[in-house]
């Protein structure tokens, strides 16, 4: 029997539609079951019920699997009166506290039990209903009454004010699915931008939306995507390039099968009354006491938008319908109150006008000052007075200064296509409206300024690390540009100079569609460059602008010319390049050390213009990239310089010793050395001689390098004088001592090579402190060639000898530095044993393979790049070929 208070079953209904899912008995359920009933429930439409049904499963889920530890079941069902959820879990034992018994609800502040205290308060109907295996709490929320007939509707109006449109009214109906990507467009859509359906079903919306973006400020057009309603003004690159300015009205569904997806219905932005939604007017009680409204929420109407595009964009629109004018403008101060940004307007051309800037005072007197109010009766007269109007058609305007505590931040205007539509009575009412919004607006701008200034931040933060990142010249190049395009501009120019003499160099260029860059490319290399001044901030560059539409032009011109001939792909390119760069391009120099290392320039598409924001931010960033881009232009000169000097230290070339395989591999320690302290040498004496060396001065780098020279040069002079080995060490020896405080000891494997007639050779060695030569027979044993001497470059005076060694056909010898028999993997070394380990597999392979078979065994012994120099050398006598 049903407990009072408790009803078990709803009403008979017809159910027009289902979902349901399952949640886990984990936290995070409960937030996926919040959005799982939002999104079903906007998607029927029922908006009105869908906060009070969140709240609801929200408690009711969190009573199950957080309380009950069971996993939960909801469903949704739809009627024709409303909604109705049950949300079921798996502990049916749990009692159920009613209204009318003995027993409480509990405190509102518990978590438990609070579902069904809400479901009392906010429900139509709610209910409980046991099983053996589960118990389910459902609740009902009905439609709230509406009025049957009309939604809104407009006064009858005489044809003349009636909103202007084409004699055919097209509105493209496009479709998103859940990832931004097309996947319907209508005729209407083909007709208005150009494209046919096949060209732009499966690709991103974003890719041809001209969505106006600042970096950490504003929705993106992602985001707008998945909201449930969205409704404003963007623009649509159409297929020739230039941007369509629409209106747009968005609304979020979902499919039969759950998948969500964004209707898009768009109109040109002159034609936004087809879809545009009325604003709604205050709701007032019929028969109630007048009472005073703010004047604020009467102008703009209520709710205000809480961005201040939003907010700008209404009070033009309700400027524009208060003087019943054609069209509307809104006008912010910069900081130093000396231009005029233009930042929302309606019934102009949008896309053009958008962050364009006009000084504040235009002239002498009240009418070229933006600080006071002022009407014209006819522009005509006076062409120029207001710049923004130019060719637009508008002929009268008004306008008024916002101000706040006396600064002026802004200016607001309405103008209209007829003469002396305007008095001063208007003006006052204008001021009296200006004067309302201007706090709110100002303080709306504060709140962007501190956005943008943390975003800003955030930005040059980022930028700076990836430019400390790099020493390459042209990795910073290209990462100066990425980082511009497109959160700064839609296209970017490098420019370097190399030296005062030079001319500027184009050296980099990037467009955000990557189609482009080759035809921008073309188009800046016929141009002169801009030119190198070093003042700083950002200067209009007009050239690329005019270049290209005079390409375009010419190029149109010869196609006419060819009649009826097939349409030429050149022209297409180049009137895409012309609308690529048909806005507004700047240049802002690149500044290091009081000296001009180049130009950076940002470019818009057509009619776009920059926000002085956007600009102050990117001189900040050529500040940053002009100091990486010279210090990197330093280092690639510095390590140029030192490489040439180290290659000068190492042999030209090894020269073909007759009858032996000769094999050198070396590995320079340190980050740009070519050369360290080891060094090796072969180079013939004489007639049937040659000498060979390999060594090791104390140290890395080029301090050690210098003794290097040094070495291997006196080798060759001394050896070529006739002197043997020991007399060549000798006075080696003697010219390292004379370093004094510069000098450093060497250990150096000196020797003389003989090939002989009957295949083998004969060498004459002298090892002064180096690591041992080792000799490898065919037998596969390994042997040192030679005994330990004293170092060089500590003792003036040395007694040194050679030892003779003679090397059979299939012999090796293994000369290698300490870097070798040195590494390290921890307490390991890999020593003179581990050496002669890798050589005994080496038997029948060639120098060339002995080398690299010994090179792999070092780089494998120790995880950690080497830390000092390494030189191999390797000898060999091959066996004859059988006839």
């Amino acid at each position: 029997m049903a407990k009072p208070g408790v009803e078990t079953r709803t009403r008979s209904s017809v159910i027009t539609a289902r979902a349901a899912a399952s949640f886990d008995p984990v936290g995070r359920s409960v937030a996926t079951a919040r959005a799982f009933v939002r999104d079903t429930l906007q998607g029927w439409g029922y908006s009105d019920v869908v906060d009070d049904a969140v709240v609801l499963t929200s408690e009711l889920v969190t009573n199950a699997v957080i309380h009950a530890g069971t996993s939960a079941d909801v469903l949704c069902l739809r009627t024709e009166d409303g909604v109705r959820v049950e949300v079921a879990d798996r502990y049916p034992e749990r009692e159920v506290p009613i209204q009318g018994t003995g027993q409480s609800f509990g405190s509102p502040d518990r978590e438990n039990g609070r579902g069904l205290l809400l479901c009392a308060a906010l429900a139509s109907r709610w209910g409980v209903e046991y099983s053996p295996t589960y118990k389910q709490v459902w609740f009902q929320l009905d439609l709230p009454q509406r009025q049957v007939g009309t939604r809104t509707a407009g006064p009858v109006l005489p044809t003349s004010l009636l909103p202007v449109a084409d004699e055919r009214v097209r509105v493209a109906v496009v479709q998103i699915d859940r990832g931004g990507t097309v996947v319907n467009w209508n005729e209407d859509a083909e007709h208005l931008f150009g494209y046919a359906a096949e060209q732009v079903t499966g690709k991103p919306l974003n890719d041809i939306a001209a969505w106006p973006h600042t970096p950490g400020i504003g929705t993106g057009i992602v985001e707008a995507l998945q909201l449930s309603r969205w409704e404003g003004s963007y623009g649509i690159r159409g297929a020739d390039g230039r941007v369509i300015p629409v209106y747009a009205s968005h609304l979020r569904v979902r499919d039969t099968r759950g998948e969500p997806s964004t209707v898009c219905l768009l109109v040109r932005d002159d034609e936004r009354a087809v879809i545009q939604t009325p604003l709604r007017a205050p709701v007032t009680d019929i028969g109630s006491e007048s009472r005073s409204a703010d004047p604020f929420e009467v102008f703009i109407g209520s709710p205000a938008p809480d961005d201040l595009d939003g907010l700008l964009q209404r009070t033009v629109e309700r400027a524009r319908d208060m003087l019943d004018g054609d069209s509307a403008f809104l006008l912010l101060a910069t900081d130093d109150e000396t231009e005029l940004e233009v930042r929302a307007s309606t019934g102009l051309p949008s896309a053009r006008q958008r962050f364009a800037r006009v000084p504040v005072e235009a002239g002498t007197g009240r009418y070229g000052s933006a600080r006071m109010p002022a009407v014209h009766d006819d522009l005509t007269a006076v062409p120029g007075a207001v710049p923004l109007l130019n060719d637009t058609g508008m002929r009268s305007v008004v306008t008024v200064p916002l101000k706040v505590e006396g600064r002026l931040t802004g200016s607001l205007g309405v103008a209209a296509e007829g003469a002396a539509r305007y008095s001063n009575e208007e003006a006052l009412r204008l001021q009296f409206a200006a004067d309302r919004i201007a706090l709110a607006v100002e303080s709306a701008r504060l709140g962007e300024l501190e956005r943008l200034r943390r975003g800003s931040l955030s930005f040059l933060v980022e930028a700076s690390d990836l430019l400390a990142g790099t020493l390459d010249r042209d990795q910073t190049l290209a990462l100066m540009a990425q980082m511009t395009v497109p959160t700064l501009a839609t296209w970017c120019a490098v420019y370097t100079i190399a030296d005062q003499s030079s001319d500027p160099y184009l050296s980099y260029v990037l467009h955000e569609d990557e189609d482009r860059i080759d035809g921008l490319k073309a188009l800046l290399s016929k141009i002169d460059p801009p030119d190198p001044v070093p003042t700083p901030g950002a200067r209009i560059w007009t050239a690329p602008a005019d270049a290209a539409h005079q390409a375009a032009l010419r190029t149109s011109m010869r196609q006419l010319g060819r009649g009826s001939s097939p349409v030429s792909s050149g022209i297409g390119t180049t009137l895409a390049t012309a609308a690529a760069v048909g806005g507004e391009t700047v240049v802002l120099p690149l500044v290091a050390r009081n000296r001009v290392i180049g130009m950076l320039t940002l470019g818009k598409p057509s009619d776009d213009h920059f926000r002085q924001e956007i600009l102050e931010l990117a001189e900040d960033l050529s500040r940053r990239a002009a100091l990486a881009l010279d210090n990197a232009r330093l280092y690639s000169e510095r390590t140029a310089i030192s490489q040439a000097l180290q290659r000068s230290l190492l042999p030209p070339g090894l020269p073909q010793v007759p009858g032996v395989e000769v094999e050198v591999i070396y590995r320079a320690a340190g980050e740009g050395n070519e050369v360290g302290g080891d060094f090796y040498d072969l180079f013939p004496i004489r007639d049937g001689a040659y000498g060979f060396a390999i060594g090791d001065v104390c140290g890395t780098g080029p301090e050690a390098a210098a003794v290097t020279g040094l070495a291997r040069h006196a080798l060759r002079l001394l050896a070529r004088e006739g002197f043997g080995g020991p007399a060549v060490l000798e006075r080696l020896n003697a010219a390292i001592l004379d370093e004094g405080a510069r000098s450093r000891f060497l250990t150096l494997l000196y020797g003389e090579l003989w090939p002989q007639e009957d295949g083998s050779a004969v060498l004459k060695v002298v090892c002064a402190g180096h690591p041992l030569p080792l000799r490898l027979r065919q037998d596969g044993t390994v042997e040192p060639a030679a005994e330990p001497q004293p170092l060089l470059g500590v003792m003036e005076d040395l007694e040194l000898y050679e030892q003779v060694v003679t090397l059979d056909p299939g012999d090796v010898l293994l000369c290698v530095t300490d870097g070798v028999t040195e590494r390290r993997e921890g307490t390991r070394m890999l020593g003179d044993d581990g050496l002669t380990d890798v050589l005994t597999t080496c038997t029948g392979l060639t120098a060339g393979a002995v080398a690299s078979r010994v090179l792999r065994a070092v780089e494998r012994f120790a995880a950690e790049p080497a830390s000092d120099d390494m030189a191999i050398l390797a000898m060999r006598v091959p066996e004859p070929h059988n006839s």
